[in-house]
């Protein structure tokens, strides 16, 4: 399935509600900000299954919610155009879906990934991790990490990040049961 294209379908229909004047829940937004997160890990390591699941769960939540106050108030057909450019974006594959960003003062061979700190995965765990992959990093004005170098090395940060923060939760949910 086509992620990121359906992953950005979904971010315009969004940009066009609030363009519209209709505001999207805080908990919308963050379910298609964990999607976009979780298909760098996806990307990193195809091997885990249950990351699909993972995604679909979050893609399925933006796009019911979006379907559903999409139809109240703007019609049948405004939907359907929008679950059909969906459709279309989900038939892509995965080479179609390779995303390039500039970053000014970065080499152009260089792979790179923006990483938000969170209470389980800190920036100095992070960056902690960034450099064990050998990766070098940059903390940027809104806090997040920049890290960037060879692709299999930041593929192999992914990695570990997931891992780190897999026992993490882990931790934290068996402490609560």
């Amino acid at each position: 399935m086509g992620y990121l294209a359906v992953w950005k379908v979904l971010e315009e229909m969004i940009v066009d509600f609030r363009k519209r004047g209709i505001a999207v829940p805080e908990e919308i937004i963050g379910d298609l900000k964990n999607a976009k997160t979780i298909m760098q890990v996806l990307k990193a390591d195809p091997s885990r299954g249950e990351i699909m699941q993972k995604i679909d769960g979050y893609l399925g939540n933006v796009q019911s919610y979006l379907v559903s106050e999409g139809q109240k108030q703007f019609g049948i057909a405004y939907v359907e155009e929008w679950l059909k450019r969906a459709d279309n974006a989900g038939r892509k594959t995965l080479d179609d879906e390779e995303e390039t960003r500039f970053i000014p003062g970065l080499p152009r061979e260089q792979k790179w990934i923006r990483v938000t700190p969170s209470t389980e995965l800190p920036i100095d765990k992070l960056k902690t991790l960034a450099d064990e992959a050998g990766l070098a990093h940059t903390v940027q004005n809104d806090g997040c990490l920049l890290v960037y170098g060879e692709d299999k090395n930041i593929k192999d940060f992914v990695k570990r990040m997931s891992t780190k923060y897999a026992s993490k939760k882990g931790k934290s949910a068996a402490k609560s049961t």
